[in-house]
């Protein structure tokens, strides 16, 4: 079983991520879901700007 670690936070924060917990959600789960959302975010935001780049600037899979 991994050891546990303490992750110091300000009051405000461990009152904002008490209020995101839901009942029976371990802080532990609740930051999992935090970090699952912000990497899909992150990829959402790297596809748009895939989507916006100029086709020009592309290179073909072929041509690889």
């Amino acid at each position: 079983m991994p050891a546990d670690k303490r992750i110091p936070v300000t009051e405000e924060t461990r009152k904002e991520l008490h209020k995101l917990k839901e009942p029976g959600q371990t802080y532990d789960d609740l930051l999992k879901e935090l970090a699952q959302q912000r990497r899909r975010q992150d990829l959402e935001q790297r596809f748009q700007e895939l989507e916006e780049t100029d086709r020009d600037e592309l290179t073909l899979i072929s041509d690889v």
